[in-house]
């Protein structure tokens, strides 16, 4: 009986190579991504690593060469082709300190197909480190398996958003306000509006008045409660993508 290797490929580490893969490649690995191969994971010539490169899929590949601060991978096949996202956008006002990094990652894990910061009213916290931002997304992906990288746009007036906004793309939007009428249950909309969609979480504090009019002017936009409670931003985040992934993402198989 052969000996079992010390990285299995069910447990290779796993990175994003921002170049297309192809069977037979030879790939060389440097910085971060050799700093984490060398210094933390320990690995030794032969040894497998998992490489996805947000084109064509996911590959495995195996060391062929070790230097101090670089290292050589021989791509050896494909193991799976890059998956089809569910539709979803995710627009959410960017919120203070790390909990918009930590929004970005899970939106990643959860399966959003894009994300757009968007600025409102009572937003704060406006600059954002965009490349900050995509390291988290990129680390979320290596973690969960994706075989795709959300898309992350520029930051968005609020006002732009809806203006520019497409007509075939419902906007559900999160308004803490409708609970109060008996009305706006995710479930339910979700059964009556299918097709491609977003979802539009508001800033601490939630939208003003005069936002909160303007969304509900746009054709596409579909008011939702998301319980009893006031969520923080973060939290209602995870909350209606978790809803929506259950009632029309790639949950519901």
């Amino acid at each position: 009986m052969p000996a079992t290797p010390a990285y299995p490929p069910r447990s290779a580490p796993r990175l994003f190579v921002d170049a297309e893969l192809s069977d037979g490649a030879e790939i060389r690995l440097d910085g971060s991504h050799a700093h984490y191969l060398l210094k933390v994971m320990r690995i030794k010539q032969g040894n497998p690593v998992k490489l996805f490169d947000d084109r064509t899929g996911e590959y495995l590949a195996h060391v062929t060469a070790l230097g101090k601060r670089d290292l050589i991978l021989l791509v050896d096949g494909k193991t799976r082709k890059r998956e089809a996202v569910p539709d979803l956008w995710l627009c959410t006002a960017p919120i203070k300190k790390d909990r918009f990094s930590w929004i970005a990652e899970k939106a990643t894990e959860l399966g959003v197909a894009k994300i757009i910061p968007v600025q409102t009213d009572r937003t704060q916290g406006q600059t954002i480190k965009f490349e900050k931002l995509r390291a988290h997304m990129v680390e979320a992906a290596e973690q969960c398996e994706r075989t795709s990288l959300p898309i992350l746009d520029p930051l968005i007036g609020l006002a732009q958003l809806l203006a520019d906004w497409p007509t075939d793309r419902h906007l559900f939007f999160a308004d803490e306000r409708i609970h109060e009428t008996g009305e706006g249950s995710f479930r339910k909309a979700l059964v009556a509006h299918e097709g491609p969609a977003a979802i539009l979480i508001g800033p601490e504090g939630g939208f003003s008045d005069q936002e909160n009019a303007a969304i509900r002017a746009l054709p596409q936009a579909v008011p939702i409660s998301l319980g009893p409670r006031i969520l923080r931003a973060d939290t209602a985040v995870v909350a209606a993508v978790s809803i929506w992934m259950a009632g029309r993402g790639d949950w519901t198989a």
